[in-house]
């Protein structure tokens, strides 16, 4: 078995399906592009959503990438050898082309081949079948045929293995997930992959999209199949170098020992300070990709922005617990930064921004920490007037969740006065807490990412009319920072250093409505980036040169490279208006707007 490391496996993934006939695309950016469903992106095949319900992807019908991926469902577990907030996906697609029979045969090959893994340490779960679709006989013949014994295929139910659709109709279909047996002992005789003592590592997931959910609930068979896999780096490689844990792998021991040498404490010798060691490497890590991002945001107190800034403030505070009292973070950006430069160049040109956000962010959250003390300061005398001397924990969760304020710190003030804290109930309140967020975050996942309805298709091709409008009202240093839409609005986000006139905002209305009036035809043709860009095409994102690009022109008015979807002409639209301009983040503006039937 090949103990490689994470940049070779990335490059032997990426060689491997090239030479099945696979195109290498760039992955997209951290922050989806349309999506209101998610804050960022969670899987190789998000970007992808449009391709896979039935657009032509410039590339062709066989693609590989690696991309970044964020999930941010369990940071408060980030801190255990296992859970991560950001990680890299490999993944390979087929849209149309080829299905279930060769996706396992490569599967195959590149695990037992290429990594040259045992068959013997391979096990694998398909779909057992329920009343809708029904069991997944093929995969597991087609497994058996490799030389996977039958032992070692486990028929799981639809919770298990079946993916989508992502909305609440669309593509979907059962999936076969790939497993490493550690040689632990089974923890008992039902012990299985997914069991959680630790026996069965998942490295691989095959989905085979072959079916399409209608709105009755019923599942109807597709004509166009697709084929849609994910392996993360982090985890495959701790299985190949044999690690208990991501965080033993050379991805993070260049971080943790830029942070033992800050703390003068060695990782491996006490829990405590470990757990704090592991939050302040995925945190810091994960935040210098979303400021690196292509379309990087800066710590604020909404939507990625406040993600970024709760990773932030809480590596800050695992600092202070390992007793560094100095600022730090920029220091372990720098590893960051040359572990993942290459795979990466976005990161190096956003360097300065990375840097100065961080820094700005790390003095910002010591001033809190002084705000918070006088908050407990302004409690202590109606505590001091009752009988009792426990702050109950519904006080000291408002404390964390309103101003930032660490249970720990309260605990210290509180004994500094003859108090203790109801820990149990600070606990109880914020596990509550944690349901809301992780719903919120299951709903978001599960939400509209197949939402291409007439409403948003017409508000998606409104925002390249609004995009085109600003930079001949504003100037041309005008550019898409992000943008979000559902059936009702779109908000868009572009770099201004200053807020708009009234004037300014109804000279960009009236160019949309003019644009809109004129009934513009809709046109795409597909080109490499530098030939769009040579047409007058703007671009921003995740696509580099010499890749092939769709470019969408809207008469004489827009012309951009983007994904899609679009209205075949204007006239139809409706009337667009803004309806809030307002600040996003420091040099980024941000517009709200409708459009009215």
């Amino acid at each position: 078995m090949k103990k490689i490391t994470a940049n070779e496996l990335r490059q032997l993934y990426i060689d491997f399906f090239v030479s099945k006939g696979h195109k290498q695309i760039s992955g997209a950016s951290l922050i989806p592009e349309n999506d209101p469903t998610v804050l960022f992106t969670t899987a190789g095949m998000h970007p992808l959503v449009p391709y896979i319900l039935g657009a032509e992807h410039p590339a062709g019908k066989r693609l590989t990438d690696y991309q970044k991926c964020i999930r941010t469902g369990d940071i408060d577990s980030v801190g255990d050898p296992h859970h991560l907030t950001f990680f890299e996906m490999l993944g390979n697609w087929s849209l149309g082309d080829y299905f279930k029979e060769e996706m396992i045969g490569y599967s195959f090959e590149f695990l037992t081949k290429v990594l040259e893994i045992p068959v013997e340490k391979l096990s694998v779960t398909v779909f057992e079948g329920d009343d809708e679709v029904p069991r997944d006989t093929q995969a597991a013949d087609r497994w058996a045929s490799l030389g996977i014994d039958r032992s070692r295929i486990y028929f799981m139910p639809r919770e298990d293995n079946w993916w989508g659709p992502a909305g609440e109709t669309g593509p979907c279909g059962p999936d076969s997930e790939m497993f490493f047996d550690t040689g632990r002992p089974a923890c008992g005789p039902d012990c299985k992959p997914g069991c959680k003592c630790g026996k069965y590592f998942e490295i691989w997931n095959d989905v085979f999209m072959g079916y399409r959910k209608e709105k009755d609930g019923t599942y109807h068979e597709m004509e166009r199949k697709c084929i849609d896999t994910g392996m993360g780096i982090e985890r495959t490689v701790a299985v190949l170098q044999g690690k208990k844990s991501v965080y033993e792998t050379e991805v993070f021991q260049p971080i943790i020992h830029a942070i033992e040498a800050l703390c003068g404490k060695k990782y491996g010798e006490n829990e405590d300070d470990d757990i704090s060691i592991r939050i302040i490497s995925d945190h810091i890590r994960t935040s210098v990709f979303i400021l690196g991002d292509q379309k990087g945001v800066a710590p604020s107190n909404v939507g990625q922005g406040y993600i970024l800034r709760r990773l932030i403030r809480r590596a800050v505070r695992h600092g202070k617990k390992l007793g560094i009292d100095h600022e730090f973070l920029s220091s372990i950006a720098e590893v960051v930064l040359s572990l993942y430069c290459k795979p990466y160049p976005e990161l190096e040109e956003h360097r300065a921004f990375i840097m100065e956000e961080l820094a700005k962010e790390e003095d910002k959250f010591s001033q809190t920490l002084v705000k918070g003390e006088r908050e407990f300061e302004k409690m202590l005398p109606n505590l001091m007037k009752g009988n009792s001397r426990t702050i109950s924990g519904r006080l000291a969760f408002k404390l964390y969740d309103t101003y930032g304020f660490p249970i720990e710190l309260t605990k210290e003030l509180a004994s500094e006065h003859g108090f203790d804290v109801d820990q149990k109930g600070f606990e109880e309140c914020f596990a509550k807490h944690q349901e809301i967020s992780r719903a919120g975050a299951e709903q978001q996942f599960k939400g509209g990412l197949a939402d291409h309805s007439e409403q948003t298709t017409a508000l998606h091709t409104a925002t390249h009319l609004l995009h085109a409008s600003l930079r001949k009202v504003l100037g041309t240093h005008v550019g898409q920072k992000g943008s979000n839409i559902t059936a009702e609005r779109l908000r868009f986000d572009f770099t201004h250093p200053e807020p708009m006139t009234k004037d300014q905002i109804q000279q960009v209305e009236d160019l949309v409505n003019d644009a809109i009036k004129r009934d513009l035809k809709v046109s795409v043709e597909t080109m490499s980036l530098d030939e769009a860009r040579a047409s007058g095409a703007i671009a921003f994102f995740d696509s580099k040169y010499g890749e092939k690009v769709t470019v969408y022109t809207i008469g004489d008015f827009s012309k951009e490279v983007c994904g899609g979807p679009h209205v075949t002409h204007t006239g139809d639209m409706g009337h667009f208006r803004i309806l809030k301009e307002q600040s996003s983040s420091a040099g980024i503006r941000r517009i709200k707007a409708v459009l009215e039937k």
